[in-house]
């Protein structure tokens, strides 16, 4: 048995006992009952993930997964594959938004190689990257398949290697991803996944205008008439139409579900591997706390197939790297001091309400 069956097979749903617990604590605190809202089912969430009314939120990792696309080729951004190694470098020298985000956070950035059209050998000799290159880019879905199913499966255990190591460590992850071309496999899963126009689901990513939009649409249809994705498999979705950056993603979700590890989701193309694990393994839902809303149209369909009505934040956001991740990890640090640190009505002796 491979690494993503033993990992599928270790992952279970939310602990109701420690959602229960945690239930009867959140409502006798001493506060006018559920006054902090989403914070509070929050709290609930991470009681159940990681069975105790007590959790831990200090240490965080957030996780940028990179790789480059084939589909570039077809005109469908603003910006050449180039930017993709350069904006590696970028993230290693902590320069970036997503170092400054995580660094506000109190997290940890790791950026992995799985797919960049470059050689970056030197940053992962010097321990400065995950090297889980499968390969230099894939290949233009508007002209066959990403990747083979084998590659696919390699992406995923990659990621699941990742949260292996991590999870030693780390009591939380969040996901990231950088790869010019993203949100053209992005939207292709969405549509595959959800079932929705892709028209409806296409964004500008870096910036398209009308006639680059149109044109970005009509690549997206053609690489999912073309290869046919089933919509019931999570790994020939990601084959036909995915990414390896994102089939990492997805193979974090999975290994940190597998540790009882709350996974905060990014943005669209994160979004799209926790689609593509979901798929794999229903259960990750239990697992999932989702970070904002893009403005990129799809993710609201995304997140809602995912069983997310709300988001914690909507600011408007489209830059990916993780940056939404680590953001809404202060969030998630508050619903824990909420559910810990705020006293019951008998702790505090303060009368409570008339029932």
């Amino acid at each position: 048995m491979g690494l993503l069956e033993t990992t599928k097979q270790a992952i279970f749903p939310q602990d109701s006992e420690a959602r229960d617990l945690a239930k009867a604590r959140l409502d006798n605190l001493a506060l006018p009952h559920w006054a902090l809202g989403d914070i509070m089912d929050l709290g609930l969430d991470l009681a159940g993930i990681t069975k105790t009314i007590t959790p831990e939120i200090k240490k965080k990792a957030i996780v940028t997964m990179a790789g480059d696309h084939g589909v570039v080729a077809e005109g469908v951004s603003k910006f050449p594959s180039e930017v993709t190694p350069q904006m590696v470098y970028n993230f290693v020298r902590g320069g970036a938004g997503i170092n400054a985000l995580a660094r506000q956070a109190g997290a940890d950035v790791f950026v992995a190689d799985m797919g960049v059209a470059a050689d970056l050998s030197e940053l992962a000799r010097d321990g400065k990257i995950f090297d889980k290159k499968v390969g230099f880019g894939t290949n233009n879905i508007a002209a066959g398949p990403a990747m083979s199913d084998a590659m696919a499966r390699k992406a995923l255990e990659a990621g699941i290697e990742i949260a292996n190591e991590l999870s030693k460590e780390y009591d939380i992850f969040g996901t990231g991803d950088m790869g010019i071309g993203n949100t053209t496999p992005s939207t292709a899963i969405a549509a595959v996944c959800t079932g929705k126009d892709v028209a409806e689901l296409t964004g500008r990513g870096t910036g398209l205008d009308d006639d680059q939009l149109l044109h970005k649409i009509e690549v997206v249809k053609k690489a999912i008439e073309i290869n046919k994705p089933d919509p019931k498999n999570g790994i020939d979705i990601l084959a036909k139409v995915g990414g390896f950056e994102i089939g990492g993603i997805a193979g974090l979700i999975l290994g940190a579900a597998a540790h009882r590890k709350p996974v905060v989701i990014d943005g669209f193309i994160s979004t799209a591997g926790a689609l593509i694990a979901y798929k794999i393994e229903p259960f990750v839902r239990d697992y999932l706390i989702f970070a904002h809303r893009s403005v990129e149209p799809g993710h609201k369909h995304m997140q809602e197939a995912l069983g997310c009505t709300r988001p914690l934040l909507d600011l408007n956001f489209r830059l990916g790297e993780g940056t939404g991740a680590a953001l809404a990890m202060n969030v998630v640090e508050a619903a824990v001091a909420v559910m810990t640190e705020v006293l019951t009505f008998e702790e505090a002796a303060v009368a409570g309400a008339d029932k």
